[in-house]
């Protein structure tokens, strides 16, 4: 670092903590969870080995379509990664059964479990909790937060309503919200800590109604990425065999928005790990795709042969850099120069 005399005395008689830029733990990127996704890891960094950063991911969507399940999947990356690491685990529904921790083989001796019953009491315990904790490079000090979910909590105004029998509108609870927040996403990067939120969506009035994530602003100004899942019904002929969910990037610092990415999951088998490679390579004219018979380095396969082919195109740098053009933010300079 090149000395001056104006920058040293800033830094010195700075009253927070204070660092060049280009030095800074507060600013650099800090390491990414990956999931065996290779797709999922896409919408969450633009790039296939990438993953899950620090920070506020927002999850929202209908009922039964996945969004616990994703909160899950990155759940167990996250300890797949730190294996002694802690989650802290804010629960409203009581909707994840035991099984469901044992399907994604998560580690429940490591999960601190929380149950919540409104609005302020999760905003003064993650706001106590959050601000006991210290940035850490030790794996095992490695903390990730997952709330499932906001949508379905009151606030305090709501129940006391409720219990005094006035039927009025609660006017505090996005309010409540945006404050949660603002308390907790300056702490969130710093310390190096993910943390994933699962909410509920309605539909905005008019003749081409909108989903809308529910929770006001809040959600959106201090979120790193909001996801809005749809899905599709996977048949095979009449029969329902599974669901292709959708996630639709509503908001991102790292993808570009309105991507979308197919994530196939059947009741026979589970999450498909290569969702959505084939139709970008197909898109990318990597493999050809010929009355039921896909070609690839000049030979044929059927579509439930492809699993080796895909091994081979995540280490394809032709592959690679289609994907992120197609999906990663632009890193270009953004005053072109002509």
């Amino acid at each position: 670092m090149i000395k001056n005399a104006v920058r040293e005395k800033l830094l010195k008689n700075s009253k927070v903590e204070a660092t060049i830029l280009s030095e800074s733990r507060l600013f650099l990127q800090k390491e990414l969870v990956s999931t065996p996704v290779p797709m999922l890891n896409v919408a969450l960094s633009g790039q296939f080995d990438g993953g899950l950063l620090a920070g506020l991911l927002t999850i929202a969507g209908d009922s039964k379509h996945f969004k616990s399940g994703f909160g899950l999947l990155l759940m167990a990356s996250f300890q797949q990664k730190y294996p002694d690491a802690t989650v802290l685990f804010y629960d409203s529904e009581h909707g994840i059964k035991e099984a469901y921790f044992k399907a994604f083989n998560i580690n429940t001796e490591h999960v601190i479990h929380k149950g919540i019953t409104n609005i302020e009491q999760l905003k003064t315990d993650l706001a106590q909790t959050l601000d006991a904790l210290e940035f850490s490079e030790d794996p095992k000090d490695q903390v990730l937060i997952f709330i499932d979910s906001l949508g379905n909590l009151p606030s305090i105004k709501e129940v006391e309503d409720a219990i005094a029998d006035k039927q009025v509108a609660d006017m505090t609870r996005a309010k409540q919200i945006k404050s949660l927040y603002r308390i907790v996403t300056p702490h969130l990067q710093p310390k190096n800590i993910p943390m994933i939120v699962v909410n509920h969506v309605y539909k905005e009035l008019g003749l081409y109604p909108k989903t809308i994530v529910s929770g006001g602003s809040g959600v959106y100004l201090s979120a790193n990425d909001v996801w809005i899942i749809g899905r599709q019904q996977d048949k095979d002929g009449k029969e329902l065999q599974g669901w292709n969910f959708v996630i639709n990037v509503d908001k991102s610092r790292t993808v570009k928005e309105k991507s979308k990415f197919p994530i196939n999951i059947t009741f026979e088998n589970g999450i498909d790990q290569y969702s959505g490679l084939l139709e970008n390579a197909v898109e990318a004219g990597i493999i050809i795709s010929n009355a039921g018979w896909y070609v690839y380095d000049e030979q044929k396969f059927r579509r439930d042969g492809l699993d080796a082919v895909f091994e081979k195109l995540l280490k394809d740098n032709s592959f690679q850099e289609f994907v992120r053009n197609k999906y990663q933010l632009s890193d270009a300079p953004i005053i072109a120069n002509k």
